[in-house]
């Protein structure tokens, strides 16, 4: 299972935005992804996102690369996710 690809789960663990669930639409290069929760559904705000600070989960939604958020939103209600992306987890810190 690759880690790191478009339309993979994940939780954001630093930042503001901690335990909350993003979305990958677009890999920018080795450290840096494109996320999106979308903000209305997670509150995760599409941005550059490191890839040292998201932990990918086990689930994936077929999107387009660069998809917009309502593409996202689409495709998370199609795989019955909505719920799941809402809800928050206490993110894991790993030590530095």
């Amino acid at each position: 299972m690759p880690a790191i690809e478009v339309g993979r789960l994940c939780v954001k663990v630093y930042g503001r935005e901690a335990g909350r669930k993003c979305v990958i639409v677009d890999i920018i290069d080795e450290n840096f992804v494109l996320i999106t929760g979308p903000k209305h559904v997670s509150g995760v705000r599409r941005r550059r996102a490191n890839v040292d600070h998201i932990e990918p989960l086990d689930k994936k939604i077929e999107i387009p690369k660069g998809a917009s958020d309502e593409e996202v939103e689409k495709a998370l209600k199609e795989a019955g996710l909505l719920d799941f992306m809402r809800e928050r987890i206490k993110p894991e810190l790993s030590p530095i």
